[in-house]
């Protein structure tokens, strides 16, 4: 192992050699301010941009379960932009991000291959509510989607996913073609950036709260 590249190696005051440091980083520690976590859950199909999306918006190194796209997902998996997209996530992304000092986020992005859905399961346990991204050049892989957190009965806003070459649509549009009631938001959003995914979010909190606050 070349502990010159090792990321934890600091320099040793005898100077002989590197001492690597194992466990999280400073930053990976949960503030002692915060007194509030919630699970939330970022869904969509195939190549949407969740995995961009919690690394975009993750203060804290996120864990990734990337594997390399092969020929055995030939004629099994979606391969919409298998030019471009090289990996896929077989279980499932994590990260977290402060919404104030008191309030946390852990945010489990899902597999996006159908046959990697029974995970779901497991993912959606405990989860308040999920963020469905949306790409307008595939709105179908998104039917499915819907359906399941439907079922299940947990909240979710639409995030579409705004991909250059991506067709715009009014948002009434949208929810007609996704069959989605009033009241569910739907935001656009670019996955690659920050504060447009955290914006995202915030409008999942903001649903969340008005539900909670909303007569039985």
């Amino acid at each position: 192992m070349d502990f010159k590249n090792c990321e934890n190696a600091v320099d040793d005051p005898s100077d002989e050699g590197p001492v690597v440091r194992h466990g999280p980083r400073a930053e990976d520690h949960l503030p002692d301010t915060a007194n509030a976590a919630v699970k939330i859950v970022i869904v969509g199909g195939f190549g949407v941009g969740k995995t961009t999306m919690v690394r975009a918006v993750s203060e804290i190194r996120p864990l990734t379960t990337e594997e390399t796209m092969t020929q055995a997902g030939i004629g099994v998996d979606d391969d919409y932009g298998s030019d471009s997209k090289t990996a896929t996530t077989v279980a499932m992304d994590f990260g977290r991000i402060s919404i104030t000092e008191q309030l946390v986020l852990y945010l489990f992005g899902t597999p996006g291959q159908e046959r990697f859905w029974f995970l779901w399961n497991g993912l959606f346990e405990g989860a308040l509510g999920a963020v469905v991204l949306v790409d307008t050049r595939r709105l179908e892989v998104s039917f499915d989607v819907i359906g399941r957190l439907e079922e299940r009965g947990v909240p979710f806003v639409i995030a579409v996913n705004d991909f250059p070459d991506a067709p715009r649509y009014p948002t009434g549009e949208l929810r007609t073609a996704l069959d989605l009631p009033e009241y569910v938001p739907i935001v656009k959003c670019d996955a690659r950036r920050r504060a447009s995914s955290r914006d995202a979010l915030m409008t999942l909190l903001h649903f969340l709260h008005s539900l909670a606050g909303a007569p039985a």
